[in-house]
């Protein structure tokens, strides 16, 4: 008779067993008990992680994903044509499975696969944004997403140790603004092309802290924006090795330095301030402290007057942010609805703008808002002019928001729906969310037409 599965702790316990001697077998040090002991490690962590009936989390059926009709063509990847389960951003800006493009760039192939643009550097940065909006869109049609896979342990040797802790101790400890400037750039190198640097945050991980007062005490260094720039960007990538966003979000000085950065910062510092935000806003915990300790309103402001790459970084941290539902209400009193809107109106910004609406237009208030400031006009033109199938979904969602809270804007949408029949295509062509959105507003619009009709031949 099989064993009953390990509880959840248990099956914890034996995924960091595993990844240890995971290491100790890839680091070539490893006798043959490691071999045995991993691979009864490993058939106790199958029985428990696949020897269900399969069914969800919750008892319930679920289907894999890769079952779903009509997924959105921006959650597959590229190069597998499958649903991302880790979608990563490489230097073109194209998204990618993370295991796809791992194996594209292992080949020896230094071309981005949909641009043909030589790659100089191969860091990958996890889309948090993309990968959020396909767990929403999973759970809205009833499918099965694949968990992501935990990151392996890096292995860190005592020489890149020693290396780390050479260069913050000039940060630290230097008397020489000059050296620790360099130091500082020195820091921001490694965290980048280094996944090993970036775990050493787990062993130190006071050194944010560490750094930041650094800055504060020593003159040559308080006003350097490039200085500022350079500690963003470290923070950044900290941020991007999964076991460090806990670490960051507790540490006293991290978040409340990466808002003070966002608010005082020149672009380059907002727009990593912004990015930072939107890794560790992956935690739930991170969502509540950098909503309380104030990062919506200056977000929004970048969003509203930033680059295009810091309105990028802004709008994802957004979007991630007002996940959380204490969020959404800050977002709203900031301004996020008008501001969104002008972004879909101007077409600076509008695939993003309108997630972040959709993302809003649960709350009765935010929908007074959106109609206040002309969403039911804004929506109409997305769903007419964009390309993007995800952004048509979006904006119907918004629209039948606006419909079913405020039954005046009914006449807007049935006129313009005599003239460009947008919904009645959508509701063909359109993604299965799209398709009922638009339906559903159609039968709002035939329900409106006998009191038209009466009124008419009063």
């Amino acid at each position: 008779m099989a064993k009953p599965p390990p509880a959840e702790e248990e099956t914890a316990a034996l995924r960091r067993r595993l990844r240890k001697l995971v290491a100790t077998i890839t680091a070539g040090c490893a006798g043959a008990d490691a071999f045995d002991e991993a691979a009864a490690a490993l058939a106790s962590l199958r029985e428990a992680e696949v020897g269900g009936s399969g069914k969800g989390a919750r008892g319930e059926e679920t289907r894999p994903a890769e079952e779903a009709e009509a997924v959105p063509a921006q959650f597959l990847c590229p190069i597998s044509s499958k649903i991302m389960t880790d979608p990563v951003v490489v230097e073109s800006g194209q998204t990618y499975d993370r295991r796809f493009i791992v194996k594209w760039f292992s080949a020896g192939n230094q071309m981005c696969p949909q641009t043909k643009q030589v790659i100089l550097n191969t860091t990958l940065i996890p889309n948090l944004l993309i990968r959020s909006m396909i767990a929403q869109w999973c759970t809205e049609n009833g499918f099965a997403l694949p968990p992501l896979e935990n990151q392996e342990e890096d292995y860190v040797s005592n020489g890149e140790r020693r290396t780390f802790d050479e260069i913050f101790n000039k940060i630290t400890s230097s008397s020489n603004s000059t050296e620790q400037k360099q130091a500082i750039k020195g820091l921001r190198l490694l965290t980048k092309r280094s996944s090993e640097f970036r775990a050493l945050l787990e062993e130190r991980p006071e050194s944010i802290s560490q750094m930041t007062f650094a800055r504060f005490s020593t003159p040559g260094l308080q006003n350097d924006p490039q200085v500022v720039e350079d500690m963003v960007t470290i923070i950044l990538n900290f941020s991007l090795h999964d076991s460090n966003k806990k670490i960051i979000g507790d540490d006293p000085e991290a978040i409340p330095f990466l808002i003070w950065a966002l608010k005082s910062g020149d672009m380059g510092s907002r727009s990593n301030s912004a990015a930072a935000i939107f890794t560790l806003s992956a935690l739930d915990s991170n969502k509540e402290k950098i909503g309380e300790l104030g990062a919506i309103e200056p977000l929004i402001d970048l969003l509203d007057h930033g680059s295009i790459i810091a309105k990028k970084d802004a709008a994802s941290a957004i979007f991630n942010l007002c996940m959380l539902h204490e969020n959404r209400s800050i977002a709203t009193s900031s301004g996020i609805v008008d501001v969104a809107l002008r972004a879909i109106g101007d077409q600076s910004l509008v695939e993003e703008s309108l997630a972040i609406l959709a993302l809003l237009s649960s709350n009765y208030d935010m929908v007074e808002l959106m109609i206040e400031f002309g969403g039911a006009t804004c929506m109409l033109q997305a769903i007419r002019e964009s390309e993007c199938k995800r952004s048509k979904e979006n904006a119907a969602v918004v629209l039948f928001s606006i419909c079913m809270y405020n039954r005046k804007n009914v006449k807007e949408v049935e006129e313009d729906e005599n003239t460009n029949g947008s919904l009645a295509s959508l509701a063909q062509n359109g993604t299965p969310r799209a398709r009922r959105k638009a339906t559903a507003i159609l039968e709002m619009m035939k329900k409106t037409k006998p009191m038209h009709n009466r009124h008419s031949s009063c």
